[in-house]
């Protein structure tokens, strides 16, 4: 080999340790630092129940007034109402929660903080709802948390 050569040899197998050198750091740096705390994932489902979900309240009986006692009591118990308006009719007999993203537990915890009955907790999925869960007030809600304050 000539003296040209070899220093290119030598050169290269320098770089290449290099290389490995700084690689085997980089890799033990991410090795050993701690997930931030946004990475760090919940115990278990109740510890999402402080992340406001987005929901609508709809007046399923007609009473004028029931919505915004209903989204008054939703929005301080942290939910962010994002719709107030009117159900398709005014006939629903008891009040439900309808699950509109596939997060039942979610659906069946406000419906718990209502005071609206598990039964009345169902799933309708649509493209034209941005909600994670509506509200329908029925005409039992004076049986409902809000209105026995």
């Amino acid at each position: 080999m000539t003296d040209s050569g070899s220093k290119k040899g030598l050169l290269l197998s320098i770089a290449i340790a290099l290389l490995v050198l700084f690689n085997g750091m980089q890799l033990y740096r991410i090795m050993s630092e701690k997930p931030a705390a946004s990475a760090v994932k919940p115990k278990n489902d109740a510890d999402t129940a402080h992340v406001p979900i987005q929901i609508n309240v709809l007046n399923g009986c007609g009473t004028s007034g029931v919505g915004t006692t209903m989204t008054k009591f939703c929005r301080q118990a942290g939910y962010d109402v994002v719709e107030m308006g009117n159900y398709k009719s005014f006939d629903v007999e008891e009040s439900m929660v309808i699950d509109r993203s596939g997060k039942l537990n979610d659906a069946k915890y406000l419906a718990s903080t209502l005071g609206i009955k598990p039964k009345n907790v169902i799933q309708q999925f649509s493209n034209d709802h941005m909600v994670s869960a509506s509200v329908v007030i029925g005409k039992d809600f004076k049986n409902l948390v809000p209105w026995k304050k």
